[in-house]
């Protein structure tokens, strides 16, 4: 086989860029956008080696999507590589919503805007529900992960366990479980199931695993424990500036948690960021975190990109630097939001990547985070009936609108699979048309 010319970083970093600006859809439309680019068109990598990358991102807590870019990147271009592609994919959408954020608190009141987004909140509802019935097939294949999912549901909804709770009672129902009966905790294997061949490709089948890709103790500890230190020392500065209470510095800590825990994707971890954001801290109202997640979904990157929103709104309304400097606090609060929701993934992928290879089909590795992935299925359904409660009982009494904005937009996405971007905007101008037909 003729040999590939190597591929300029400057070419690949145009096209992490771009990706970034154009990543709509969510996790699974950036996947088949990565995959119709570099497999396909372009031919970076080989189908085997996108989908192995692929399960190496599926196997950790964070952004898949992003971390996938940031492995390509990697293998590709080496640490520099993956850290300049994941960069790029994230950057337009932390600024995307920090300017839709300013815009929000400046001119969320007006009317109009007040109807777009009582028309967008049932969708986000329906969308919610939407992604726990896709997570759902996908991963309760049989009664005993089904069980899990539902206690899952039972503990977070009805008794309030805090959710690294759930996260470790289902890792040790999947570790006891893997050994009782590791058939039913085996990985799925849909992509394995539908490889194609599109031809020689730079990385192809039987390219050599390139020196810096090779499992090696030495890089590994020595890249885990310099993501650890400029956490840390990141940490330690927000301390020394504004205090080990203040909200930046908690920002930082509990973000950091967050992007631990967040296996399964943005939904997943979405009801410890409510538990955190809302409930404990009170950076921001139930009300406006579904318009975090509104914006989110309407905004190219990884949806879990609404911490930015989370952290704008709870910088700005805690005025950080005084009444004066509010802009100035949300963008700071956006910040460090991302910098600790993101920092892990980066971690992840340039330090163990190659030690999930070494790990991957073995069922005493896959199986706790196969009862985790089952566990997210009842959170995620205990977040649609979290929103669903804000939205469609809003003051306590039932809105007639709301809901039958959601059961159109629950009907559209779960039986006409239509798109999350068309939907929010057709309930979007519902919600509208609504609003001053009423008023």
């Amino acid at each position: 086989m003729q040999a590939c010319p190597p591929l300029p970083l400057r070419t690949a970093l145009l096209y992490w860029l771009k990706l970034g600006f154009i990543s709509f859809g969510g996790p699974a439309g950036q996947i088949a956008l990565m995959h119709a680019e570099l497999v396909e068109r372009r031919r970076w990598i080989s189908e085997q080696r996108f989908l192995h990358a692929l399960n190496y991102c599926m196997l950790l807590p964070g952004p898949e999507a992003t971390q996938l870019a940031i492995y390509i990147g990697w293998l590709l271009h080496r640490t520099a590589g993956g850290i300049l592609a994941g960069m790029l994919f994230i950057l337009p959408a932390l600024l995307l919503l920090i300017g839709l954020s300013w815009i929000y608190l400046v001119w969320g009141h007006l009317p109009a805007v007040t109807g777009i987004m009582n028309g967008i909140k049932p969708a986000v509802v329906a969308i919610v529900i939407a992604a726990a019935w896709r997570i759902g097939t996908r991963t309760l294949r049989n009664a005993l992960l089904g069980a899990i999912a539902a206690l899952a549901f039972i503990g977070i909804a009805v008794f309030g366990l805090a959710f690294p709770v759930i996260l470790l009672a289902a890792a040790l129902a999947g570790v006891i479980g893997g050994r009782l009966w590791p058939q039913r905790f085996q990985p799925g294997g849909a992509h394995a199931a539908n490889r194609r061949h599109y031809g020689p490709a730079l990385i192809d089948d039987d390219t050599p695993t390139p020196g810096h890709a090779r499992l090696s103790l030495p890089h590994l500890l020595k890249v885990a424990l310099g993501g650890i230190g400029l956490a840390l020392a990141a940490w330690l500065a927000l301390a020394a500036l504004y205090g080990v209470d203040s909200t930046l510095a908690r920002m930082g800590w509990f973000f950091s948690k967050a992007a631990l825990m967040s296996f399964g994707g943005a939904y997943a971890v979405l009801p410890y960021v409510v538990q955190g954001a809302v409930g404990q801290y009170g950076w921001l109202s139930a009300a406006q975190m579904i318009d975090a997640l509104a914006l989110g979904e309407t905004t190219p990157g990884p949806l879990i990109m609404i911490v930015a929103f989370v952290g704008f709104v709870g910088g700005w309304t805690g005025a950080l630097f005084g009444p004066g400097a509010l802009p100035l606090a949300g963008v700071a609060g956006a910040l460090v939001a991302a910098l600790f929701t993101f920092l892990p993934s980066f971690v992840f992928i340039l330090a163990g990547a190659p030690l999930v290879e070494s790990g991957r089909g073995q069922v005493r590795f896959t199986a706790p985070l196969t009862a985790i992935s089952a566990a997210v299925v009842g959170v995620v359904a205990s977040l649609a009936v979290f929103f669903g409660q804000h939205v469609f009982f809003a003051g306590g009494a039932p809105q007639p609108a709301a809901i039958g904005i959601g059961v159109a937009a629950s009907i559209a996405l779960l039986r006409y699979r239509l798109g999350p971007i068309p939907l929010i905007a057709a309930c979007a101008l519902a919600g509208l048309v609504l609003s001053y037909w009423h008023g």
